[in-house]
């Protein structure tokens, strides 16, 4: 995690992964204005390079600097009330509309700027992106248009012609789109800048109705324009939407000020647009993120409810197991079995939804494969043939599950997109070796053995302009509001940490198949651990047990299945309740099991609250939602985790684990 961070804090995952997602190098870069990033206390936590550029800082000089450090001396007293009253309205917000706003370089000089304020919610408080546009060429250009109206009326043709000469170069010179219309609506001048970003020449929209370059939903728009110009109105820094000439859609901010002849009266209008989208697109993004938090929060809170009910049926199972004949068994054994596959689902959804410590696991790509193929059936419709081709007996990997399905299912919904009619989607896995000749073409992957993963549609297909840059965070093909940009980024990430390469093979109309290699595990398989799941650790007679849980159906159960072990057990139904009971009854503990949340007081709490008493106690923390504990405490520093729900030997293994040999 960068080090801006404020520690100490409780970190929500989600949070922590929108303010890590948007300040990311790759997403600051991707912006074409300046961006600096400011904590709630005004200082500033990360620029991209526009900054540096924008103000002759480098990025070394900055972070850790006062916002107020590229603000106009005469300017700085107000400007902390204003960083104030923002942050107490925090919104999205754009400034430069009817005010005068200023920065200042490190040598002093000033700048007229135009600046883009948004809010990120992050665990240290609101994190505010300002993206700042140096505006000095569109100024320049409004006071030359402005003395050129002026001097309409004072000045001779000749001196009005060189003058109008001079005028011509300048906005030529502009990377705006400078352009003329009279009050018609026909375009009469068109500078570079708006060949640039319309695709049109000069000679050929000239003479054309301006209306051209705007959607048809928008025709109303030009017309309401053309109104207000009419009656001498200006417009300003208006954002719309146009078209280009190979019809792609822009967002641009426009600013559009009537023209004057001679004699003073309306004969036209000048508009200058700027090409918005990028920063559009990065204001979308935060919007999504934002969404994709209160989603992760929600699907926690259930996911932690749900496995508690799932706790309580694998609890039941397990000590109704040894009372009933064998045909009770086979019932027991199917409960058990349904309780398995919506543990299996709840982690599945909660691997899409939120943020979650990585936790690697030797697993058979071709049994993980089976699994999620229940949970893309329904996703991919039944005009989607699902195939599942294994090439070799097992295909042996070390990865995160949760983070394996993430990678499926992401390639398997672009798939869908890209069979709108229905196809085929040919999940295959295969074990290759790859020898010193491969490697040395390949430098990326060294020699030796690998499990294959592809995934293969037969849908539209990408071209190499589309294939070059699917991996890029923020890059997507689909319509605004159908994709984050994120899915294939996502991909790429995780497949990298897992120390994999990821290729992709792609035509227009011949489909795509991406394929992974991950390092093979075989060796780190351990067969006769596998055979044994349910066996369980010796007898522990006499140990004692404080057990913290709020559920009262699930506490009662898990202490029953403690003492069928030999264990004493001390129930509490919450964090102060224990307290309490340990200093009535004075009983030594030697481990303290404790749900992660409860009323009043957590489970880390209440064992910072014993640990100076028992400072022997072995700690294990149970959990429906892994998120809770990696919020107050983290899974590193040999903190144990028993997820929800759990079998009666993954309760006694992890309680034998945490106590050691037996003494």
């Amino acid at each position: 995690m960068p080090s801006w961070f404020e520690s100490g804090k409780d970190i929500k995952p989600g949070q922590d992964l929108v303010a890590e997602t948007l300040l990311s190098t790759s997403a600051l870069e991707a912006i074409p204005d300046a961006v600096a990033a400011v904590n709630p206390q005004g200082m500033i936590i990360q620029v991209n390079s526009q900054t540096e550029s924008l103000f002759g800082y480098s990025r070394e000089e900055l972070i850790g600097q006062k916002i107020e450090i590229l603000v106009p001396e005469h300017h700085r007293p107000r400007h902390g009330l204003h960083r104030e009253q923002f942050h107490q309205q925090p919104k999205i917000r754009r400034m430069g509309s009817g005010l005068d706003l200023y920065g200042r370089r490190r040598d002093g000089s000033e700048f007229p700027v135009e600046i883009s304020l948004s809010p990120v919610a992050s665990a240290a408080g609101v994190i505010v992106l300002s993206a700042i546009r140096d505006i000095s060429d569109r100024k320049r250009i409004e006071e030359e248009l402005r003395r050129a109206n002026q001097e309409l009326d004072k000045r001779k043709s000749r001196e009005l012609r060189d003058y109008q000469t001079r005028v011509a170069l300048i906005v030529d010179s502009s990377q705006d789109a400078i352009i003329g219309k009279n009050l018609d609506g026909m375009v009469t001048h068109w500078n570079k800048g708006a060949e640039q970003m319309y695709g049109y020449s000069a000679a050929e929209i000239i003479g054309k109705p301006v209306a051209t370059l705007a959607p048809p939903e928008r025709a109303d728009e030009i017309l309401e324009i053309l109104r207000k110009i009419r009656q001498g109105e200006r417009v300003d820094y208006f954002e719309s939407v146009r078209i280009t000439k190979d019809k792609r859609k822009l967002n641009v901010s426009i600013s559009i000020s009537p023209v004057y002849d001679a004699e003073g009266a309306i004969v036209g209008a000048s508009t200058i647009a700027r090409n918005i989208t990028a920063q559009k697109k990065v204001e979308e993004q935060l919007r999504q993120s934002q969404k994709m938090e209160a989603i992760g929060r929600l699907a926690g809170g259930v996911a932690h409810d749900f496995n508690n009910l799932l706790g309580i049926v694998t609890a039941c199972s397990e000590l109704l197991r040894n009372q009933v004949d064998a045909e009770g068994v086979e019932l027991i054994e199917n409960i058990r079995g349904a309780a398995k596959r919506g543990a299996s689902l709840t982690r599945q959804l909660l691997a899409f939804s939120r943020r979650q410590p990585i936790q690697t696991q030797v697993l058979d790509l071709n049994d993980r494969l089976k699994q999620v193929s229940k949970l893309l059936t329904p996703l991919m419709g039944d005009d989607v043939e699902i195939l599942h081709l294994p090439r070799s007996q097992n295909a042996i990997v070390e990865v995160d599950p949760g983070q394996l399905d993430q990678i499926v299912v992401n390639l398997s919904v672009n798939a869908r997109d890209a069979m709108p009619r229905g196809g085929r989607l040919i999940l295959e896995t295969a074990v290759i070796d790859f020898d010193e000749a491969f490697a040395r073409e390949h430098p990326s992957m060294g020699a030796g053995r690998y499990a294959m993963l592809a995934i293969s549609d037969s849908g539209t297909g990408m071209d190499e302009a589309t294939r070059s840059r699917i991996f890029e965070p923020f890059f997507t093909t689909k319509e605004t509001g159908k994709g984050t940009g994120l899915g294939l980024a996502t991909v790429y990430g995780i497949v990298k940490q897992s120390g994999g390469h990821i290729w992709v093979y792609s035509e227009r109309g011949q489909g795509t198949t991406f394929k992974i290699y991950f390092p093979s595990a075989e060796k780190k398989l351990d067969r006769e651990a596998e055979s044994q799941p349910d066996a369980l650790p010796p007898r522990r007679d006499g140990v004692t047990v404080l057990l913290a849980e709020d559920d009262g159906i699930m506490r009662r159960l898990t202490r029953k299945l403690l003492e069928q072990h030999g264990y004493k057990v001390i129930e509490a139904d919450d964090g102060k309740a224990a307290i309490d009971e340990m200093a009535a009854s004075q009983v030594p503990i030697d481990l303290t099991l404790t749900d992660v949340v409860m009323k009043g007081m957590t489970g880390p709490e209440l064992v910072l609250h014993l640990i100076d008493s028992y400072p022997n106690m072995k700690v294990v923390y149970m959990s429906g939602y892994t998120g809770e504990l990696v919020a107050h405490q983290g899974l590193d520093g040999g903190i144990r985790l028993l997820e929800k729900p759990f079998t009666r030997a993954a309760l006694l293994k992890i309680l034998d684990e945490a106590l050691g040999p037996a003494a």
